[in-house]
């Protein structure tokens, strides 16, 4: 059988060394010796001798959810093989968090992560308790999260002397030593009048950057 699909960039090549890496733009391979986490339902695709387990999160756990809405529902996959992930046909990145660093995530962007990777749902500082997308999850330890993302994300350098502003449905993650506020940038006048639909910002200050996807909040699928 002859076709362009068997060429080099869709064919999935014998694994050379454990963890992940990008089968695509819009699919993450993870080869798996012991245990990773993933996004509930993202597996598309396994060879070898593995088994996917609901993670549980605790009490704790489950009523940040229930309290934040910030929905980060978890498989455990286990063993040895080989995984594919993906979800929505979104582009996938994949980012290394190194000793004593810590990353915060939205938890929407979230596909897949190395198990020594500790995780924890926490309020936005400063963002109070209005607003969507204010809470967070924050990665930390050493290891590779996979995020996706719909379109190409926007990294802004965020430095003392330029703070920057985003929309907090367009917001992927930032590094989690920035300092976080809410900014109104319109009047209450203006609001009152109509306003420009961008009234309340995420300000963020410090030194670290920012990750923004090129779209604000789109409604989500309701699973069957």
């Amino acid at each position: 059988m002859k076709s362009d699909l068997f060429a080099g960039e869709h064919l999935a090549e014998a694994a050379t060394f454990p963890g992940m890496t990008l089968q695509n733009a819009k699919s993450v391979k993870y080869t798996v010796n012991g245990e990773m986490h993933a996004r509930q339902g993202s597996m598309i695709a396994f060879r070898g001798d593995l088994q996917f387990e609901r993670k549980g999160q605790g009490i704790g756990g489950m009523l940040k959810r229930a309290v934040t809405g910030e929905g980060l529902a978890l498989m455990a996959v286990r063993g040895q093989g080989e995984a594919w992930f993906a979800h929505e046909a979104q582009n996938c990145f994949i980012v290394e968090i190194e000793q004593g660093e810590a990353f915060t995530v939205n938890g929407r962007n979230v596909l897949c992560f190395d198990a020594t990777l500790h995780y924890d749902i926490r309020t936005v500082k400063g963002a109070g308790m209005t607003g969507g997308g204010l809470f967070n999850s924050v990665f930390s330890g050493y290891g590779k999260i996979a995020l996706m993302c719909e379109g190409n994300p926007i990294v802004i350098p965020v430095t003392p002397q330029a703070p920057v502003y985003v929309d907090t449905d367009a917001v992927v993650g930032w590094s989690e030593q920035l300092h976080t506020s809410l900014h109104r940038s319109q009047s209450l006048g203006s609001m009152i009048r109509g306003g420009s639909g961008e009234a309340v910002q995420l300000k963020l200050e410090g030194q670290g950057f920012v990750v923004v996807r090129p779209s604000e909040l789109t409604p989500q699928k309701t699973a069957n």
